[in-house]
């Protein structure tokens, strides 16, 4: 059966360590902090183009639905629903079974993408979980 992980947590929470965990099982993980990782490995944030981020990963997601690919992993803050709900339809078109994961923060980790402390706040404030 085709699977599409979603991965959400706050920043810092585990989210890319859960992925590339998972990833050992012959998945594709999808990020939109990629579009901030130069070729050096380097994180270089530009908020002005989270957007575009956002959709260059969308369509990775696609591109890898299009082609069959049996696992597919997506690891985004996704605080809301409304910012993973592209996944769920993408899912659903192409007709992926979905799982979604919430990592949460217990072991007190920080961003490794240097997210403010009042940041991760507003995030925590607004995040959506639906159980």
């Amino acid at each position: 059966m085709k699977t599409l992980t979603i991965i959400r947590g706050l920043p810092g929470s585990g989210k890319s360590t859960f992925a590339d965990l998972l990833n050992h099982v012959f998945a594709v993980v999808h990020e939109a902090d990629d579009h901030f990782t130069d070729g050096e490995g380097k994180y270089n944030f530009d908020p002005s183009e989270l957007g575009e981020a956002h959709k260059h990963c969308q369509a990775g997601v696609r591109y890898d639905m299009e082609i069959g690919r049996e696992m597919i992993i997506v690891a985004n803050t996704s605080s809301q629903d409304w910012e993973f709900k592209v996944y769920q339809d993408l899912a659903l078109e192409f007709g992926y079974r979905v799982h979604c994961v919430i990592v949460e923060n217990r072991h007190g980790g920080k961003s490794s993408h240097g997210v403010p402390p009042e940041a991760i706040e507003r995030m925590r404030n607004r995040f959506d979980v639906k159980l």
